[in-house]
């Protein structure tokens, strides 16, 4: 990768952070909902939920892949206002690379949603979650989730590329937001009806979760670590390339 390739990527992740802190209500919202739903969970839910251990435990990597899905609400429509404002005609008159402005956005909602996580896992850590990790485990799930939230965000980039509205591709998200519910994030799929259940075990968040949960040391399927690196891929290389091939198009109009 060329030096003005990063540095344009790095012009436009500045400005997209810019664009983020300026819209607080929004930012507040995408930092404090996962801890919200992380505090119903365990104090309204989490005691007639039996998981074998602590529930605090149990829920957390959860609660990290659904700061995801919250932030790939703020990254989609981003993308659409950009489009639908006329920026993406403005950069167009500029000598820089011309989709160094879907890396900004990729970059600035990974970084976003790595410090929701952060902030979720640290009032967890206040709630009493003790994970039993050392630090290459640490390494390895911060790894696993910076994947999958750059994989996130490629998807939401490539849906707020092909969004009609700021609206739309905000709407377009819920899908993400919604599926951690069905996956291992808050009880055993054990607990699920058998044809729910072979949705639950096999889609992208399920690995995901169980990889992190086993990697941080409380309950869970290991050896699915594997699996959950290909569904990130997969999804990496999904999002990337519809976003790139949707982006050629319209910015050759």
């Amino acid at each position: 990768m060329s030096a003005h390739i990063v540095a344009d990527s790095l012009v436009m992740l500045r400005r997209c952070a810019r664009h983020t802190l300026r819209s607080r209500d929004t930012l507040i919202i995408s930092l404090l909902m996962p801890v919200l739903v992380m505090l119903l969970f365990t104090y309204v839910f989490g005691g007639a939920i039996d998981v074998g251990g602590p529930y605090l435990d149990y829920v957390v990597p959860g609660i990290m892949l659904l700061c995801t899905g919250f932030g790939s609400s703020i990254t989609a429509t981003a993308v659409s206002t950009d489009m639908t404002r006329g920026s993406i005609d403005r950069f167009r008159t500029l000598p820089m690379y011309r989709q160094a402005v879907l890396a900004g956005h990729v970059a600035e909602g990974v970084l976003r949603n790595l410090a929701a996580i952060a902030i979720a896992v640290g009032v967890a850590v206040a709630l009493g979650y003790r994970p039993r990790a050392n630090l290459w485990e640490w390494s390895a799930a911060i790894a696993v989730i910076t994947l999958f939230v750059t994989a996130i965000s490629w998807i939401a980039v490539a849906l707020g590329l092909v969004a009609k509205n700021p609206e739309a591709a905000g709407g377009l998200t819920y899908a993400i937001m919604f599926i951690p519910y069905i996956s291992s994030a808050f009880v055993e799929t054990t607990t699920m009806p058998g044809w729910l259940r072979g949705f639950a075990d096999y889609q992208p968040a399920t690995p995901v979760i169980d990889t992190v949960r086993s990697l941080l040391g409380a309950s869970g399927s290991g050896g699915v670590a594997a699996l959950a690196v290909a569904w990130c891929l997969a999804l990496g290389l999904l999002g990337f390339g519809g976003a790139s091939v949707v982006f050629g198009r319209l910015s050759h109009r």
